[in-house]
């Protein structure tokens, strides 16, 4: 019966309910760029996420981030070349007419980012576009991010809809957030784990069933023809 560190905690048969001064007054969206390898965060509570307060935030952020990262290599390795990412743009026959590639952002299919104003915004500075797949939203990290803060500001909260103050919250776990970064990596200790129980499984038929046993199979006895030697015919 002690209460243990969470989200929040109630007795058994008495679920959690919302106050009934609660009341519905808005939504409050947050902009954000993540960076899963280091684990860096930049976001933006806004009370509307339209393009037109979406792209010139993009720009603003996606231009303090290439004036940190270093210059693009005279000869790019493989991986930081445009060809290796599958970038076929209509206008362009030759990969040679593009900046060099600095930068990836990755974002999902949304009709904004297909605008011809910031697709050549991007491409002009180097940055590539990769798309997430449609049905394809759990690879989007960003999401993950938006829900980690989402829960650390607003649980056991009731701003009694005042956007200003669910703004603060946010921006203020940001800053925290950012203070020690935890970097994304795919999979990890539990995924390793996974593999492991996998390795420990047989294989049925060659396919991707699996037994924790191994399946006993039998064998038919072969049959062997036993010729007599040939001989003289003489016995003792």
């Amino acid at each position: 019966m002690i209460p243990q560190p969470g989200p929040s905690w109630q007795p058994e048969g008495k679920p959690a309910r919302r106050p009934h001064e609660y009341v519905r007054g808005g939504t409050v969206k947050l902009l954000t760029l993540f960076r899963p390898a280091a684990g860096e965060l930049r976001a933006e509570p806004v009370q509307s996420g339209c393009n037109a307060v979406l792209h010139p935030w993009l720009k603003q952020e996606l231009t303090a981030i290439l004036g940190a990262c270093p210059p693009a290599p005279s000869a790019p390795a493989i991986g930081c070349r445009w060809a290796d990412w599958d970038y076929r743009p209509a206008a362009l026959l030759h990969d040679e007419l593009l900046p060099p590639l600095r930068m990836l952002l990755v974002w999902d299919n949304l009709r904004g980012h297909y605008s011809a104003d910031m697709v050549d915004w991007c491409r002009e500075r180097g940055i590539g576009l990769l798309y997430t797949p449609l049905s394809g939203s759990w690879l989007n990290m960003a999401e993950s991010m938006q829900r980690i803060i989402q829960r650390r500001a607003l649980d056991g909260q009731n701003p009694e809809a005042d956007a200003e103050l669910v703004k603060g919250w946010l921006r203020a776990v940001v800053t925290g957030w950012n203070r020690q970064p935890t970097p994304f990596v795919w999979g990890g200790k539990r995924h390793a784990r996974r593999d492991r129980a996998y390795a420990r499984r047989h294989r049925l038929g060659g396919s991707g069933a699996t037994t924790s046993s191994a399946v006993r199979r039998r064998y038919r006895p072969v049959r062997q023809l036993h010729r007599s030697p040939i001989g003289n015919g003489i016995g003792k």
